[in-house]
């Protein structure tokens, strides 16, 4: 198969969507891999380094039309829909659920969309978004602490506190993956932490792993507003797969936070979980609401792209395989975790959040693909 790498061109995204490890080891499998020019530039990857792979180094519209198969690391972006074409397969993070105009886009094409976030296994992970939920959870405290600086319009907190002064407080929404790990960072930067969640179970698990260092609470909508109103950091941190987030904090509770309180949005790929969230850039990541400072950058692993790119290759690298050895149908047919990942086929929305969000029709993937076993 002719596997293509697309460049980024959305906005401080500098991930790549294939290292030359991985263009090597497609290559030993007999297939071409196709790296559009200056693709791997943002994450210290040289075109240089691509051909010592084996991979051809190629133009856009090369990468684009003469690829059976082409990686991306985020969504097509308005100037690259008119290369979208039928019998075309892109896999790549989506988030089509917060994009209408995307959604059409992909549909009217009748290329096969496969997102790298609807992955999901059997026993409900999410293996290729587990790697750059990670990645942002980590970054969250991170970005927080400094915004908290009062020169950038916070608070003046600083997170590790300092004898006889007592540390700052970071609420969490959501004990998931991404949660999990801005409370890590959060801890080692020696804040208080609380954690939001509404699974015991996976409250029981976290209280455990952690060590009782945070404060575990049942999240209902009067617990967030009470939490959020004592806190200097909320991170949010929900996810439903492939659907749009929940909005867990209106405007109204913006309120009662202390100003100058800073808000990171985790959630704004899939259109937040703040009701007054917008994506954002790396180059101008936060702006102010009612004294709350909100930092709402729609791809935080983009910051530190030579670290996501190679976790992303680590985690995608065996679903691009499986494609590449036997198309998409067949491979759907073997893994069924690969076929919850295709969003749209043939003109047709695949999966049943997108198609809800969006008040279109939903097509059960089998109807589309019958050997698919899902």
């Amino acid at each position: 198969m002719r596997i293509g790498v697309a460049k980024e061109i959305k906005t401080d995204e500098y991930r790549v969507a294939l290292t030359p490890a991985g263009a090597r080891e497609l290559i030993q499998r007999g297939h071409e891999v196709l790296v559009e020019t200056t693709a791997g530039d943002g994450s210290a990857f040289t075109d240089e380094h691509y051909e010592r792979a084996g991979a051809q180094i190629v133009s856009v519209e090369d990468a684009w039309s003469r690829s059976d198969l082409l990686l991306k690391v985020k969504e097509p972006i308005e100037p690259e829909y008119a290369r979208l074409r039928e019998g075309l397969v892109l896999f790549t993070y989506l988030h089509i659920a917060a994009d209408e105009p995307l959604t059409r886009a992909l549909a009217d094409s009748g290329i096969a969309g496969v997102a790298y976030e609807t992955v999901e296994t059997d026993d409900r992970r999410l293996p290729l978004l587990a790697p750059m939920s990670e990645i942002a959870g980590r970054l969250a405290p991170q970005a927080a602490a400094h915004f908290l600086e009062k020169p950038l319009g916070g608070r003046g907190v600083l997170l590790a506190g300092t004898p006889g002064v007592q540390p700052g407080h970071v609420v969490v929404l959501g004990g998931g993956i991404v949660g999990y790990n801005a409370a890590i960072i959060a801890l080692g930067l020696g804040a208080r932490v609380t954690v939001l969640e509404r699974s015991i179970d996976r409250m029981r698990h976290l209280d455990e792993i952690l060590s009782g260092r945070v404060s575990l609470l049942m999240s209902s909508s009067l617990e967030v507003e009470q939490t959020i109103a004592h806190a200097d950091v909320v991170i949010g941190a929900v996810l439903i797969p492939g659907a749009r987030a929940p909005k867990l904090i209106s405007r109204e509770m913006l309120s009662e936070m202390q100003p100058g309180a800073v808000i990171v949005d985790v959630a704004i790929d899939q259109g937040g979980c703040i009701e007054t969230a917008h994506p954002t850039t790396h180059s101008d990541p936060v702006y102010d609401v009612d004294g709350i400072v909100h930092y709402c950058v729609a791809n935080m692993p983009g910051g530190v792209p030579v670290t996501s790119t190679k976790a992303l290759t680590n985690a995608t690298l065996p679903y691009v395989e499986a494609i590449a050895d036997h198309g998409l149908a067949e491979a759907v047919a073997r893994d069924p975790s690969l076929g919850r990942g295709v969003n749209v086929i043939d003109g047709r929305i695949t999966y049943e959040a997108v198609a809800e969000a969006h008040g279109l029709d939903y097509t059960p993937l089998s109807d589309v693909l019958p050997l698919a076993a899902v």
